[in-house]
């Protein structure tokens, strides 16, 4: 998955527009989509400190234990995008 990101990188940096970066965007998996936005938003806003990002691994392992062995329940992506199109009035 790295190694795929690294080429679209590449890619980009060879003065693509906005709109060009984003319809490139468009070809990648979900994982791979995701590991590009965490790159740009940890770019953007800097790295977390090692501590938090330490417990935040740990808090996310908590919580799919807990979807995985019934004690909690998921949402759907529809719902969650849902939620957040109604949050922000689209």
């Amino acid at each position: 998955m790295g190694v795929e990101i690294q080429a679209v990188a590449r890619h980009i940096s060879s003065k693509m527009t906005l709109e060009q970066i984003v319809q490139e965007s468009s070809h990648l998996s979900q994982a791979q989509l995701a590991e590009l936005l965490d790159r740009l938003a940890v770019r953007l806003h800097g790295g977390m400190v090692p501590e938090v990002e330490e417990s935040w691994r740990q808090e996310v392992r908590q919580r799919i234990a807990d979807i995985e062995g019934g004690r909690e329940k998921g949402l759907s992506g529809e719902a969650v995008s849902a939620r957040i199109r109604k949050i922000v009035g689209r």
